[in-house]
């Protein structure tokens, strides 16, 4: 052979056995291999207590008489579980679009300021804590003292600079010459001319209610048209007589006093000084009457009761929300992100306002996300439980009770679990158009 060599070409290589194909039987045992567990875990923690409570619904508190729907009639017999269905009606209707509007305002505005991020983390800090806790935070919060509860003492800090407490609290006439109360204010029942001296005694004021600042009390001397006086704590350890200004009774400073006429106007008013003393001049001729205006008497702002029964589901409420309105900012956030921004800009370029584009165009693209939103926040305030009994103390959790802490109330402290039940079946019936809602949603978008 010439100009190359022949080279010989492999055997071609057998071809691979066919696999078998597992058989249908073999298919399913495997998969209910791995689904077992699950299916186990689900038939014992749900499937059987969903069932098992149907079943006990329908029979009386000790489980051994059959009552048939007696238990679903006193759900609406029972004047605490009528309260628990009312308060969960104000639930849905109040919290669920409260903290969708404040999630969507939050998650819009911090997209416009540079520390986005601290704002964002204080808001969802919240979150971070149980319910439990938080309810427990608020209930401090919202304690009725000013000195204790935080909402009070803010409120009566800006109370005070409109309406300041007089400079005392409890007063009371020292004898015969005075009528009238802290109410109404406390005059002299003598009436006054000019050059007249108005003695106006209190007593009834505890040694740390006298003002600062207060002086052994002035004996007043008479004016040539006009009327002083003195107001004075009219009380001297070891005895004294009533109406007598004596040493080691002190005068009242910064008392209002106020003098009226024969026909009742009212002609002056003027501040005591330390040692409690006061005068009015340039009095025409007649007859006057001085006294301790009421105002001296305003006690100091006492607080809001919003752990009282009529608050008690406003307050819980707002805990609430201040609780998830950080999970509404987050997730309507990322929705925002995921917005085209040449859309918003050609809305813009469109001459639309800033209010235009988020009515008219954030919003609705926002839909969906503010759907999910909504309808978690329906579902969670329908099984609203932890949060109510850790806000609410015990004289007001009557007025404060929600369908889940009825249930508990119902089946464990007194325990009847026939009617704890059938309220638990209740509470699935409202839940389950809701979630009926939202799995139809959920196929929707797929």
């Amino acid at each position: 052979m010439s100009g190359g060599s022949i080279t010989a070409e492999p055997p071609a290589a057998a071809a691979p056995p066919p696999v078998r194909e597992p058989g249908l039987l073999r298919r399913y045992a495997v998969a209910a291999a791995f689904l077992a567990p699950a299916i186990v875990l689900l038939g014992v923690w749900i499937v059987y207590p969903a069932i098992y409570t149907i079943v006990r619904s329908f029979y009386g508190q000790s489980g051994g008489d059959f009552v048939g729907i007696d238990n679903y009639k006193a759900l609406f017999t029972t004047s605490t579980i009528t309260t628990a269905i009312k308060n969960n009606a104000i639930w849905v209707g109040v919290v669920p679009a409260t903290i969708t509007a404040i999630g969507l305002i939050f998650a819009v505005l911090t997209e416009k300021v540079s520390w986005a991020l601290a704002f964002k983390t204080a808001v969802f800090m919240p979150m971070a804590i149980s319910l439990f806790a938080a309810g427990v935070i608020w209930r401090i919060m919202d304690r009725q003292e000013p000195g204790i509860g935080a909402v009070n003492a803010v409120i009566g800090s800006v109370h005070d600079a409109f309406v300041p407490a007089g400079p005392l609290s409890d007063a009371l006439p020292s004898g015969t010459n005075e009528t009238g109360s802290p109410q109404t204010g406390i005059v002299l029942k003598k009436p006054l001319q000019p050059g007249g001296v108005a003695l106006l005694g209190l007593t009834g004021i505890p040694p740390d209610q006298v003002p600062k600042g207060a002086r052994q009390a002035a004996q007043p001397k008479p004016a040539s048209g006009g009327i002083t006086g003195v107001v004075w704590r009219d009380f001297k350890p070891g005895g004294g007589v009533p109406g007598k200004v004596e040493t080691g009774e002190v005068g009242l400073p910064k008392v209002t006093v106020v003098l009226h006429d024969s026909s009742g106007k009212k002609v002056g008013s003027t501040k005591t000084g330390d040692d409690g003393s006061f005068q009015f001049t340039g009095l025409d001729q007649g007859s006057y009457t001085a006294g301790v205006g009421k105002d001296t008497f305003r006690k100091p702002f006492g607080g809001v009761s919003w752990l009282g029964g009529k608050l008690i589901t406003p307050s819980i409420i707002i805990a609430y929300i201040w609780v998830w309105a950080g999970f509404a900012m987050v997730v309507i956030g990322a929705g925002l992100a995921a917005i085209p921004r040449d859309t918003l800009e050609a809305a813009r370029t469109d001459g639309a306002s800033e209010w235009q584009v988020f009515r008219r165009v954030t919003v609705p693209l926002l839909a969906p996300v503010l759907s999910v939103v909504f309808i978690t926040m329906v579902i969670n305030v329908l099984k609203v439980f932890d949060i109510v009994l850790s806000v609410a103390p015990e004289s007001s959790q009557a007025e404060a009770n929600v369908i889940a802490l009825a249930m508990w109330r119902v089946a464990f402290p007194q325990n009847d679990f026939g009617l704890g039940s059938a309220i638990a079946v209740f509470l699935f019936i409202l839940v389950v158009p809701v979630l009926l809602l939202n799995i139809r949603r959920f196929r929707r978008e797929v």
